[in-house]
């Protein structure tokens, strides 16, 4: 497997991602820089979390207009699996590719702690049986309140792409305790707040991202 993994301006996970995807797992992982073009013959690509763009405007506002993304939404297109952490999550809703928004949390504090997140809805690339599971890893935003119009959220969970919801609530308030969606042709691409890549080593005191990563990866 080879694994993109796109950098921007402000990005701090994208070295994580790499990490987890070449040391951990042992498959090729390469750095995509946002003015670049795609590679060819990629079999997947990251989209990290960090603070794109300093997050002026909003989170993942500037990232969107960012040369790679076109290459991004083809590859999207044609079925290829994207996964968006944190701000690759709010990354990938600014571009279309997912819908809603991310909004700052209702508490309008930084939050950084572990959760639990439930994963349900239709398989994905990331989620390969592990749907009617739950996970444990850490969440680290300011913006990380989904937002989405009632029609949406309802097409959402009747699509079966409500991907992962927080299991007691949601720490941001976000809508129906969402923390993470699918889209794409084929539920190719999921974005969620929650970090896989913090949470992927027992050196780390979670494992349980690694097991999204040997799902993409598999």
């Amino acid at each position: 497997m080879r694994v993109g993994i796109l950098t921007f301006p402000g990005s701090n996970c994208d070295h994580d991602c790499y990490h987890v995807v070449k040391h951990v797992m042992g498959a090729e992982a390469q750095y995509v820089w946002h003015k670049d073009r795609l590679p060819e013959k990629l079999d997947a690509v990251v989209v990290p979390g960090g603070f794109s763009y300093g997050d002026y405007l909003r989170c993942g506002a500037l990232a969107r207009f960012s040369p790679v993304i076109a290459d991004l939404v083809t590859f999207a297109e044609r079925g290829g699996p994207v996964l968006g952490i944190c701000n690759g999550f709010q990354i990938l809703c600014e571009a279309g590719l997912l819908p809603g928004v991310l909004m700052r949390n209702a508490s309008l504090k930084y939050i950084c702690k572990d959760v639990t997140i439930r994963v349900e809805g239709q398989e994905t690339p990331v989620t390969r049986g592990l749907v009617g599971q739950s996970l444990t890893m850490p969440i680290a935003h300011a913006e990380g309140n989904y937002f989405a119009d009632p029609e949406t959220l309802d097409r959402l969970e009747g699509d079966g792409r409500v991907v992962f919801r927080y299991v007691g609530g949601a720490p941001n308030g976000s809508a129906r305790d969402i923390a993470g969606i699918s889209g794409g042709p084929s539920r190719n691409v999921v974005g969620l707040m929650p970090h896989p890549d913090r949470a992927s080593e027992s050196i780390l005191g979670l494992e349980d991202g690694k097991r999204m990563f040997a799902a993409l990866l598999g």
